[in-house]
């Protein structure tokens, strides 16, 4: 109880320099990004020349005072043993897998059904499929809880029986670069072994989305091992950490459905055979745009290198890799990606933050006369694709 008192105390004291705009503060827990945070903080402040010459929490960049937040809530928990390990966001992440059990049923019963004939199908079925699955990932980027503020953020509705209807939504659709990349692949490296990279987002309904995504790469042939980056500590509220992974793979597997415990024990099986790899890497919670991770995270960078596609799951990753600027509609993604290109890779993110690129002359506009909010509320999505074209 002590600690549990301590812990909403700091919280209580980061409320208030959050909303009386105090200047933004080093951190003081020993943490094993303590000291790469506080440098980042001291860049922050050689880039102010007026004032008191202190990043502030009302002027300084959105997607730094962000991040930092949320490092901040983690470090009221670390300061407070013995519940130094808690998860704050535990509760309503798996609140959200609970509650969209109909969808998730639905999803599994689909693959598993599919698996079934995946090797009779011709070409024009398969890449069908595909491009079903990779939907089914991007919609599933809807349920966000830090977006939700707090609401139920679960799947109530089938996302299968839906795509048809919401395909109008994908701004920019390069389905078919994904497709002639893996699918060249597959042909050419008949036993060699072909990676693909998923940098995961939100726990819950969207993982359930990844996962079957992945299993349907591999019982397709398309890639034959699936890499998975998740998050470090408890950040942006719903944000995969690696005990959500497992314990969603354990709950998957114990459900007494018989598609969907199928599905949990053939990820589980997955993991154990190293076909299925987590992984986890402070540079993910570091304030740092991505186009940093080469001199930051050498070893990470060195790590994607070594995939054949890198997918990149949500508006979080988007606005990382385009370094969350002011940046016209129309400017290529190649651009906005500032140098960053350890691998082809792929955006996969329905729209929540007020950055998009790569779209085409007058798009931006148009939506922006028909839907003033068109950036924010998640109602659009993107396959966006960086690579040999």
């Amino acid at each position: 109880m002590e600690a549990e008192k301590k812990a909403i105390s700091l919280l209580s004291k980061l409320r208030n320099e959050l909303q009386t705009d105090k200047p933004i503060v080093p951190l003081v827990e020993k943490f094993v990004d303590t000291d790469v945070w506080n440098q980042y903080l001291e860049y922050q402040q050689s880039l102010l020349n007026e004032g008191d010459g202190k990043p502030r929490w009302f002027h300084s960049p959105w997607l730094f005072v962000e991040c930092y937040m949320y490092r901040r809530i983690h470090e009221a928990i670390i300061q407070s043993p013995p519940i130094n390990d808690f998860d704050v966001f535990k509760e309503s992440k798996e609140q959200n897998f609970f509650e969209s059990q109909e969808s998730i049923i639905a999803l599994c019963t689909h693959l598993q059904e599919l698996v079934r004939t995946i090797d009779d199908l011709d070409e024009n079925q398969l890449k069908n499929e595909f491009f079903k699955f990779l939907q089914i990932s991007l919609w599933g980027n809807k349920c966000d809880l830090s977006l939700s503020g707090g609401e139920s953020s679960s799947q109530k509705m089938s996302i299968i029986n839906s795509l048809e209807d919401l395909k109008p939504f994908i701004l920019v659709n390069d389905f078919e670069h994904l497709w002639s990349l893996l699918s060249s692949c597959k042909r050419t490296r008949e036993k060699a072994s072909v990676r693909v990279d998923i940098i995961l987002d939100n726990a819950g309904f969207e993982l359930v989305t990844d996962l079957v995504l992945a299993d349907f790469l591999l019982s397709s042939k398309l890639a034959t091992e699936v890499h998975f980056y998740g998050k470090t500590i408890p950040w942006f509220v719903s944000d995969t950490t690696v005990h959500d992974f497992n314990w969603l793979v354990r709950q998957v597997k114990h459900c007494n459905h018989k598609w969907m415990s199928r599905c949990g024990a053939d990820w589980e099986r997955y993991i154990e055979m190293g076909r299925w790899v987590y992984h986890d890497h402070v540079f993910w919670t570091l304030p740092h745009e991505y186009s940093a991770m080469s001199q930051v995270a050498p070893d990470l960078y060195a790590e994607l290198q070594k995939a054949h596609l890198i997918l990149f799951k949500g508006d979080l990753n988007y606005r990382k890799l385009t370094g969350d600027r002011k940046w016209e509609f129309t400017i290529p993604f190649h651009q906005a990606l500032n140098g960053f290109h350890p691998a082809p890779l792929c955006s996969i993110r329905t729209l929540k933050a007020e950055i998009q690129v790569g779209l085409q002359p007058g798009q931006g506009e148009q939506l922006s006369a028909t839907d003033p909010h068109w950036l924010t509320t998640g109602k659009y999505g993107v396959f966006q694709f960086d690579g040999p074209l």
